[in-house]
């Protein structure tokens, strides 16, 4: 008779369920592990096989034959360990298979039957609720599961003591949600002394979801304003921490089994790989863009980023998810972030500045800026010149807002946005078709004045429609029903291309 046990396999931040089929039989001795199994789920074999021998268990002297269905499914990670040695026990009578096979497990066990934590406990939760079922998952990994209220999670630390649960010598209590981390502290955009037009793009920026890029000559605060976004931006919704907490459950990046209600602030290094960056890798995990899903991805010196990077930021800038297509893998993660890009004017820096520019100055800077392809330069809502800093700025006392002032605005913007659009989740970035066309067309002022500008600069369409969704988050930050000329004006003026132009 075959014992049955239940687990889970990751396509994306989906967990499937993955049934562990386990039948004792006559014939040589051996072990079989069969079901598409990648190598580290092949060796869970000795894993199991040396935490049994740790509680006095011997294996029977037949075959075993261990069968992870559905066959056709990849199965990845070592989070198998647990099932199949549940499925195992209860082959051989030690568990009760009525109760196995109404638990979900995941976990890797070391060699002497302690449960080791594993990523995706979060996932894997959600979709025990689905079945109705328990989930059984190491100790550690349990605060992370219980924000799952629908499933009861048993967080156990060894197999042993899984036994003595199912036997019912000790039975373990349910596990508690972890604490709700606490918010990193962002730098204080007060501290900020002028630049007074970039504050006010980050803030258009923050309020509509709306891409950014900053640039200017070396110093001149570019990475200091993008640092200080996160602190404007409203806190993550319930629906949208669970959702952003299951891409960093998957990544093994939920510390203390913590959910946080800040936005993820992600900024990689210009040397990132393409893997790194869109997902991939083995197992096809997810990657920086997915990461700051629901949150900001800062990258700094934009046009120092590989051409192939910075090109498969195109599919999720649009889409709001990024695809990773592998031999053994298609899976897509959600991508919804808000991009800040900084980019110096040129490779040295001072194109603005005759007296420090090089010699090859304008030249230098077309061909540095030119790295940044035209559709992804269309896709980028805001773009403006940082200037320098001068001396006497400086020398001022910091007199601007404080970042709760201006988050105070951005939380009614976006309050705004909600009711308009249905869901917190969404922002004017979001706004397409009929919608678009609803709530963002201008006042017959504003419509003469794009007219002008896309028959003079040569709006594209994208360019356009982007326009319009910057000028519907002005409107909103001036407490107008109404599209008016002036927003159409602003949100035009952040359409200039580095170097000039309008696009």
């Amino acid at each position: 008779m075959v014992a049955r046990a239940y687990t889970v396999a990751f396509e994306g931040v989906e967990a499937r369920l993955v049934e562990v089929q386990c039948a004792i039989s006559s014939g040589a001795a051996g072990f079989s592990l069969v079901g598409l199994a990648d190598k580290a789920v092949s060796e869970a074999k000795e894993r199991v096989r040396s935490a049994l021998q740790a509680l006095s268990i011997a294996l029977p002297n037949r075959r075993i034959t261990v069968n992870l269905s559905p066959a056709d499914l990849p199965k990845e990670g070592s989070h198998f360990d647990l099932p199949i040695a549940l499925a195992l026990l209860a082959a051989i009578d030690i568990l009760p298979r009525d109760e196995i096979a109404r638990t979900v497990a995941l976990g890797e066990l070391s060699l002497d039957g302690k449960l080791m934590p594993v990523a995706g406990a979060l996932p894997a939760a959600m979709t025990a609720a689905g079945e109705d079922c328990a989930l059984l998952c190491p100790r550690a990994s349990g605060p992370e599961a219980a924000w799952v209220g629908a499933a009861q999670v048993i967080g156990a630390g060894s197999l042993d003591e899984v036994v003595r649960h199912f036997t019912g010598q000790s039975p373990i209590a349910s596990a508690r949600a972890g604490e709700i981390a606490q918010p990193d502290r962002f730098p204080d955009l007060r501290e900020v002394k002028g630049q007074e037009r970039a504050k006010r793009a980050l803030e258009i920026a923050a309020a509509g979801r709306h891409h950014l890029l900053l640039t200017g000559t070396p110093g001149s605060g570019k990475s200091m304003l993008a640092n200080r976004l996160p602190g404007i931006l409203p806190p993550l919704s319930p629906a949208e921490a669970l959702e952003t907490s299951m891409i960093h459950s998957l990544a093994g990046l939920l510390a203390g089994g913590g959910i946080s209600r800040a936005r993820p602030f992600r900024a990689p290094h210009h040397s990132a790989s393409m893997a790194a960056m869109a997902g991939g890798g083995r197992g096809a995990k997810p990657g920086e863009i997915s990461l700051a899903h629901n949150g900001v991805l800062f990258l700094d010196e934009l046009p120092e980023f590989p051409r192939q990077v910075l090109e498969a930021l195109r599919q999720p800038i649009e889409s709001g998810e990024v695809m990773v297509a592998r031999a053994n893998a298609h899976v897509r993660y959600p991508s919804r972030f808000l991009l800040v890009a900084a980019a110096n004017p040129c490779r040295c820096g001072y194109l603005p500045d005759p007296a420090r520019a090089c010699s090859r100055a304008p030249v230098c800077g077309e061909d540095y800026m030119g790295r940044i392809s035209g559709p992804l330069m269309d896709r980028i809502d805001l773009r403006i010149e940082v200037p320098p800093v001068s001396y006497s700025d400086l020398d001022l006392p910091a007199a601007g807002e404080s970042s709760a002032t201006v988050a105070a605005r951005v939380s009614v913007a976006r309050g705004i946005q909600a009711e308009r659009l249905g869901d917190t989740a969404l922002a004017n970035a979001d706004l397409a078709g009929e919608r678009l066309e609803h709530f963002a067309t201008p006042d017959a002022a504003g419509r003469e004045l794009i007219g002008r500008l896309a028959e003079r600069m040569g709006l594209s369409a994208r360019g356009y429609h982007r326009l319009l969704r910057v000028a519907r988050t002005i409107a909103d930050l001036d407490g107008s029903d109404a599209v008016r000329k002036n927003h159409v004006a602003e949100a035009a003026g952040y359409r200039l291309v580095p170097g000039g132009g309008l696009s």
